[in-house]
């Protein structure tokens, strides 16, 4: 399978702190294991050691919640990819804004996937909360995320 590989250095601006840098390049591991390589145990062994709160309310409370939906929708959509657009840290929160697509003919054309941007606080170099805001793009993930979508599965507000 091909993925798309996160290049942190092209985002990577030159007002962030060493502590902030450490930051970004956790997130960026975390996101090209999870959201490109599709590598879950990787992402278990390296980041399931730890409290995970999930501000997402549609998956349940930590890192098991993300994996689960992740890998379920990976399974539907095994050429699913994050392609990241932009990169913010502002000290433990960093900011990921990005083009998913389904669809490998769809990569690039922003008619088709989703914007998702994504908040993952990181505390003494783990990753211990995530928010996130996803506009479906096109009719199929519009319908895919109305079909999905209602129940809440954890009591942690998106807020």
């Amino acid at each position: 399978m091909e993925t798309l590989k996160i290049d942190l250095q092209q985002y990577q601006k030159s007002t962030w702190t060493a502590q902030e840098v450490e930051n970004a390049t956790i997130v960026v591991d975390f996101v090209q294991h999870l959201m490109n390589d599709h590598d879950f145990e990787y992402i278990k062994n390296t980041y399931g050691s730890h409290p995970y709160k999930q501000h997402n309310q549609s998956m349940v409370d930590g890192l098991e919640g993300v994996l689960e939906v992740v890998s379920n929708f990976a399974k539907t959509y095994p050429d699913y990819m994050y392609d990241v657009k932009h990169i913010y840290v502002d000290g433990e929160h960093v900011t990921v804004h990005s083009h998913a697509t389904n669809d490998k003919k769809h990569r690039g054309n922003p008619q088709k996937g989703l914007n998702i941007i994504d908040v993952w606080k990181v505390e003494d170099g783990q990753i211990t909360e995530h928010w996130d805001a996803v506009q479906p793009i096109h009719g199929q993930m519009r319908f895919y995320f109305w079909m999905v979508g209602g129940k809440f599965k954890n009591e942690n507000t998106y807020f």
